[in-house]
């Protein structure tokens, strides 16, 4: 069985960063909200507390017996976790005279402790909280310090298991060797052996796949992204024939791709049905301007199709799903057990109406993760390497109404801004791209003629998971180009601008 490590998440905006450094190592590690009872089997190695908004002097503060804990792992405490760890031990917390927030360096670092091996003095690390620890606990080593922090990191003593505490964040980037730090408390104090691989993965998911199912039937629906193709190559490695997959062309998919994914698809052996379904989407459009109505329209319509579709196949039980573990980590809150569940995919509602249990062969991976699963796979770069595309489609980069004519016109101009991005070898520097429609017709010339047509705007982010988002910085001279030929060949745009607005504060699509 794959040993792991469990993220205690108190609602620290780095939490998803521990993961992924841990992860990095080889080492499969789960997060849960704080409040979750922890199962010790014995693929559990070791507990991490993260960092928390919340201070531990709070009257609601996030609690945890962190002693009980301890009696059966090794635990490290994160900012928040130390503090808790420094309080429910005899210590003292107190708010900082200012917030203590931004680059430190450690002094005074404690070498031969297990934690902090391989480090040294100066090492830069990254604070954030507004608390501080004023008093160890009694039986707490001190292992480090900064020079406006007394207590950066100390290890209790006389403890069932190892149990630390660092007031700084070793799992952001601005902390120099924060990776080695976690490294130290997962491999060489919970001896976790790094043996959590693609390879590892897709053997042990496909094996959980069939027992889950048997003999019985899966049906899902496919989008041609990287999520839903992986899954789908899973649960087709596990069952075969017995995965039935639906295609739908909702008439705002880019330039040729309902034909082009279909035969991609049928190349990897897939059970796969197209359905074209793009005047009934255009038809249901009609008139509607708001952003949020196209979203349920196109969401509601996309059920009823794929509904139609399930019911023409017999005795099916299971529904297919490209879940990824940032929307099963973004459905629950930390504050207290979530009463909703994000529908992050198209199928939202189905499980439910049509009494089907769920396969999300991916729900414990992040999306860099989900690639590598995939060229493990052997799948094609077209499917791994696209960029993340709305369930919406370009029915959400169209502002204001949703016509064929707009569509066709969206997409041509798309289809160009893409591959200018591929022919500069851009595209695999990009985490997302892709054009949008303006409901603005402006005055240009086009020979002796004065023109009064749309405008495009080009949006292209680099980003690592899409939680935040930076503009790309496409060469001038090449988005010139790209604009030239969009203005030239697409009758109906006579303007393009680029968008170099950041995620926060705006977001990634402009509806």
């Amino acid at each position: 069985m794959t040993e792991k490590i469990i993220i205690l998440d108190f609602g620290s905006q780095y939490t998803q960063l521990i993961a992924r450094n841990i992860r990095e190592l080889n080492i499969y590690c789960e997060i849960i909200p704080f409040y979750t009872p922890i199962v010790y089997d014995e693929t559990v190695k070791g507990i991490i507390l993260s960092g928390s908004p919340s201070s531990v002097n709070e009257e609601n503060a996030p609690m945890v017996d962190i002693k009980s804990i301890n009696e059966k792992r090794p635990v490290l405490g994160i900012c928040y976790g130390a503090q808790l760890t420094t309080k429910l031990y005899g210590g003292k917390v107190e708010k900082s005279s200012s917030r203590e927030y931004g680059r430190a360096k450690l002094c005074k670092v404690l070498t031969d402790n297990p934690i902090l091996q391989n480090m040294s003095d100066n090492n830069q690390v990254w604070m954030s909280h507004a608390d501080t620890i004023t008093q160890l606990p009694p039986d707490a080593e001190l292992i480090a310090q900064t020079d406006s922090i007394p207590h950066a990191a100390f290890e209790m003593k006389n403890t069932p298991n190892p149990l630390f505490g660092l007031q700084f964040h070793p799992e952001v980037t601005h902390s120099d060797n924060g990776k080695q730090i976690i490294k130290n408390f997962v491999v060489g104090v919970c001896g976790c052996a790094q043996n959590w691989t693609p390879a590892s993965y897709i053997h042990e998911t496909i094996d959980a796949i069939r027992k889950q199912v048997g003999d019985q039937k899966v049906i899902m629906a496919l989008s041609g992204g990287v999520d839903s193709t992986v899954a789908a190559t899973l649960i087709h490695r596990a069952i075969g024939k017995n995965l039935y997959c639906v295609f739908v062309d909702n008439g705002l998919l880019r330039k040729n791709e309902y034909l082009e994914v279909l035969s991609a698809y049928d190349e990897l052996g897939l059970n796969i049905k197209g359905v074209d379904a793009a005047q009934l989407f255009y038809s249901k459009l009609k008139g509607v301007s708001s952003p949020e109505e196209k979203r349920k329209i196109i969401g509601g319509l996309f059920i009823d199709v794929f509904q139609e579709e399930a019911l023409l196949i017999q005795d099916i039980h299971f529904l297919g799903q490209g879940t990824i573990y940032p929307d099963v980590i973004e459905s629950v809150s930390v504050n207290g057990p979530s009463a909703t569940i994000k529908s992050h995919h198209n199928v939202g509602g189905l499980p439910e109406k049509m009494k089907m249990q769920l396969v999300e062969p991916l729900r414990s991976l992040f999306k860099d993760e989900v690639r590598r699963i995939g060229t493990e796979l052997g799948l094609r770069d077209s499917f791994i390497q696209r960029h993340p595309f709305p369930g919406p489609g370009l029915g959400i980069r169209i502002l204001g109404e949703v016509t064929e004519e707009k569509v066709k016109l969206l997409q041509e101009a798309d289809a160009i801004y893409i591959q200018h991005l591929k022919d500069h070898d851009l595209y695999h520097q990009i985490w997302q791209a892709g054009a949008i429609l303006l409901p603005v017709q402006s005055v240009g010339v086009m020979g002796d003629e004065r023109t009064y047509e749309f405008t495009i705007a080009l949006r292209g982010v680099t980003s690592v998971d899409g939680m935040t988002a930076d503009w790309a910085h496409i060469p001038y001279a090449v988005l010139a180009s790209i604009s030239n030929e969009i203005i030239n060949k697409v009758k109906g745009i006579n303007r393009v601008v680029y968008d170099i607005s950041s995620k926060p504060p705006a977001t990634i699509e402009w509806e």
